[in-house]
């Protein structure tokens, strides 16, 4: 109780809470921009975390992670454009009423079930977390080396239209991780010489690189023309019908329901927020009385998409502080911000350092009551931000992300964040899944360090894993799966061949 005490105390310092405020604000505004998003926002935001304190800087960021949630609502309802990939099923009734006048109460419905699916699935988090991670503990190398294996599986497959992409991207992710210093011989890999290469790739240039500028850098190319918000939509915010109690007490079923779907969803890496969104909407619209009200303005399908797709926030972390596996890319990024500051998530951080797991728990509270409170006043304000071109917030983003670089790391980085821009542009044209690259690059020296540990007390005999009953089950399981998503994907492709 007394770490539990000094944890949550750590969190409500008044410099952490305002960290959070402020990644707060700026989650909703990146996310409230179409062809922004909040991913950016977080990956730009992790080199200026550098000299923050742990708990301040990832406070940032889940405040960032968490601001997206609804952010990402609001050109969706306004303006039938998503702010976030997670938020393109909330435009199926969001966006018509709007169309009625009711753009208002659109957005408090999805402001209030954003914050309400993310607050449950972050209370979940809580408390099946610790419980994992005693479970975790007791797995060795050879264990850890096969779940991190069927994690990759599982993303690949899921993420993106390819599975071979995917596990293509996947091994790339995996190859760029091996530059630097062997960590077991200390011998130099794949670093042509190059002095600045004996550390690796920063996460910050990958990151930043593949994620944020690769996207700026394929808006720049083709010039994609986002729809402008009308005066008219923009009146109905402030004088559209207001949203009462009343439709609290409709949408509380969808959202509990939804709430559900998104921490089951988020709890299984690779799936991912925007894949809860619809199965939220789907479900919300199957469990109707009248499903035909779908599409055409219900606020039940508002409440069922963002409650489902914010849920996940909290249910992504499962994985993450249990096995120190990400369940999506933004957690793969935060897992970067972890390892910046010299702090391993995985059972192990349980048991080194539970203050600062409970300070962890505490700010994400905190960030969910900021959430609900800011949500009141800064949904309405971001219907005006969205009227502001890309033009002018692209070369805003591309300078954040180069300095934001040069500071954490160094300008040779700089440079190889050009080249990770480049291959993250390349990586959207070609459909690679960059969200696996990441993730791959990050899970990288985790399954070497693992593998490697276990190869060592099998003696150099990789047949050693099937001995051991758990790691020979994740392994078979990394196999079913492998068989199951290719035969899914087959079967999807000869649909697609027999409808063209």
């Amino acid at each position: 109780m007394e770490t539990i005490l000094a944890g949550f105390s750590d969190a409500f310092t008044l410099s952490n809470v305002l960290f959070v405020l402020l990644g707060i604000l700026v989650g909703q505004l990146f996310a409230a921009a179409p062809g922004v998003g909040s991913l950016i926002a977080i990956t730009i935001a992790v080199p200026y975390t550098f000299y923050m304190s742990p708990v301040a800087a990832l406070g940032f960021l889940i405040g960032i992670n968490k601001g997206g949630t609804i952010g990402g609502a609001v050109s969706a309802i306004l303006m039938n454009t998503p702010g976030s990939p997670e938020a393109t099923a909330s435009t199926f009734d969001g966006y018509p009423m709007t169309r009625q006048g009711k753009a208002r109460k659109a957005l408090r419905a999805a402001h209030f079930s954003s914050v309400t699916g993310d607050t449950l699935s972050d209370l979940v988090l809580i408390f099946v977390a610790a419980p994992l991670s005693i479970v975790a503990m007791k797995m060795g190398p050879p264990e850890m080396a096969a779940v991190i294996l069927v994690a990759l599986v599982i993303i690949a497959g899921l993420v993106g239209n390819s599975m071979i992409k995917g596990l293509i991207a996947a091994f790339l992710g995996l190859f760029m991780s091996l530059v630097g210093m062997d960590q077991s011989t200390a011998a130099e890999r794949l670093t042509f010489g190059i002095p600045e290469l004996m550390d690796g790739i920063s996460i910050t240039a990958a990151g930043i690189g593949v994620l944020a500028l690769g996207e700026i850098l394929r808006q720049i190319v083709f010039s994609d023309s986002l729809p402008r918000l009308d005066q008219k939509n923009s009146e109905s915010v402030k004088s559209g019908e207001p949203f009462t109690w009343q439709d609290f007490r409709t949408i509380l079923p969808t959202i509990l329901r939804s709430t559900l779907i998104g921490t089951v969803i988020g709890a299984i890496p690779g799936i991912g927020s925007s894949a809860a969104g619809f199965l939220g909407y789907t479900a919300a619209k199957r469990a109707s009385k009248n499903p035909e009200r779908f599409g055409k303005g219900e606020i039940r399908g508002v409440a069922a998409s963002e409650a489902a797709n914010s849920s996940v926030v909290g249910a992504n972390f499962i994985p993450l502080l249990s096995l120190g596996i990400p369940g999506n890319v933004a957690a793969a990024i935060i897992l970067g911000a972890f390892l910046i500051h010299g702090l391993t998530p995985g059972p192990q951080l349980f048991s080194e350092q539970p203050r600062l797991v409970y300070s962890l728990f505490a700010v994400m509270l905190i960030g969910d009551l900021l959430n609900l409170i800011t949500g009141l006043f800064t949904m309405g304000l971001f219907a005006r931000v969205i009227r502001i071109p890309l033009t002018y917030i692209i070369p805003c983003v591309v300078v954040l992300c180069i300095t934001g670089v040069i500071v954490a790391d160094s300008l040779f980085d700089a440079w190889l964040l050009l080249g990770m821009a480049v291959a993250g542009f390349f990586m959207r044209m070609l459909n690679f899944s960059f969200v696996t690259f990441i993730i791959g690059y990050v899970l990288g020296p985790m399954f070497e360090e693992a593998f490697g540990q276990a190869m060592i007390m099998a003696d150099g005999d990789p047949m050693y894993l099937l001995q051991r009953p758990i790691a020979c089950v994740f392994i078979v399981l990394a196999v079913v799966v492998l068989i199951s998503l290719l035969r899914q994907h087959r079967r999807a492709g000869k649909a697609e061949a027999i409808i063209k």
